[in-house]
């Protein structure tokens, strides 16, 4: 009996370690199984991947955020087509951008397919500040001038929106601004608004904060050049002194020729201070604009809050023309000026005919030395 046991038990634990065997290589096979199931798997997602990326879809998957921000850094697109630098950038960072732009585009229609996002960074604000004067007063190189800097973005053209264009609405105003990022300062210029006796109230109806910008000049040389720009597009013109007086035996100046009329500012002005006050304005001097850019620009920087970064290493004054330009930019080929239109040379005017335009416009300066707290050296 005992022998018999035995023997079933050593037959037993045979079986026994027969079975364990088999169960461990039934378990090693199928793991087998599975690693190579696995690293066909990996070998047909690695193959897609790179089936896309040939045929250019690849493009269309999105980019990890830092390269994102990186990008930004270095390469953001302004309306006006240029590209600001990461100095430019001063500083916003590049989450602070992400941040505004995607909080800009969930209000938003997506933009077409054939504009680069690039191109949307900020968001189109009402102006905060507004060159409202004079026309051939100096306005168009003070808005150049302004432009170098940064924190700066203009509507290149002139809107005429508070004067001509006001039915199209507020929203088509904001339409023309570019867009600007967080302490960047939205801007336009319209000559014309001085001298509109509705500009004030609608100024003050989109913002009773807006700050404003007259740039000023000597009005008998306004009115000179004023005539010289309208001779230019019109030969024809009679002459300045025959537009100048209603009588020219009396010396009767005719206010109704808008050459004449632009130089009262002193009552332009009254107009405005009836909804501004006089802290809200900025009287640019147009001859010092000539003389000593930089030092009005100065002035000009401070009243909007800015740092001074436009400086006198920005200019130089160009001899043919006779008035400031800018100094060559970096990367440009050539400084830049203001066109041909600006600077052009005023006809012979009889001395009589000046000095009595000078003695009709003194009480109005004077008026004007007085309105404003600055002698302008006019007379």
């Amino acid at each position: 009996m005992w022998h018999v046991s035995c023997v079933v038990s050593s037959c037993s634990g045979v079986r026994l370690m027969g079975c364990s065997k088999w169960r461990a290589a039934f378990n090693f096979g199928h793991l087998r199984v599975q690693s190579k199931l696995s690293v066909f798997l990996a070998m047909l997602i690695l193959f897609t991947y790179l089936f896309y990326c040939l045929n250019g879809y690849c493009d269309s998957l999105p980019r990890p955020v830092y390269d994102q921000q990186s990008n930004i850094q270095h390469r953001i697109t302004v309306d006006d087509g240029h590209e600001l630098s990461a100095q430019q950038l001063g500083a916003y960072n590049a989450s602070q951008v992400v941040r505004e732009q995607l909080s800009d585009l969930s209000n938003r229609d997506a933009p077409p397919n054939n504009i680069s996002i690039a191109n949307n960074f900020g968001s189109k604000k009402f102006p905060q500040a507004i060159i409202i004067g004079v026309k051939k007063g100096g306005t168009r190189a003070l808005l150049e001038f302004l432009r170098i800097h940064p924190d700066v973005r203009a509507v290149g053209s002139e809107p005429h929106f508070f004067d001509r264009f006001y039915d199209k609405g507020l929203g088509w105003y904001r339409n023309l601004m570019p867009r600007t990022l967080e302490g960047q300062i939205t801007m336009e210029k319209t000559p014309s608004y001085f001298i509109t006796k509705e500009a004030p109230r609608r100024v003050f109806s989109m913002s009773r904060h807006t700050k404003l910008i007259v740039v000023v000049r000597d009005p008998v040389t306004r009115a000179v050049s004023d005539y010289t720009q309208t001779l230019s597009k019109s030969p024809g013109l009679p002459s300045f002194q025959n537009l100048a007086f209603r009588n020219a035996t009396t010396g009767l100046i005719d206010t109704s020729w808008s050459a004449v009329r632009i130089g009262i500012y002193a009552k332009h002005l009254e107009n405005w201070l009836r909804y501004f006050p006089l802290s809200r304005l900025l009287f640019v001097s147009g001859e010092r604009l000539v003389t000593d850019p930089a030092g009005e620009m100065g002035r000009v920087q401070d009243f909007l809050g800015l740092k001074r970064v436009v400086t006198d290493k920005h200019f130089y004054f160009n001899q043919t023309k006779g008035f400031p330009c800018l100094k060559k930019p970096e990367g440009s080929s050539r400084p830049r000026c203001l066109g041909k239109s600006k600077g052009r040379p005023h006809p012979q005017i009889p001395s009589d005919v000046l000095h009595r335009l000078r003695h009709f416009y003194r009480p109005f300066n004077l008026k004007f030395y007085q309105m404003t707290g600055h002698n302008f050296g006019w007379d």
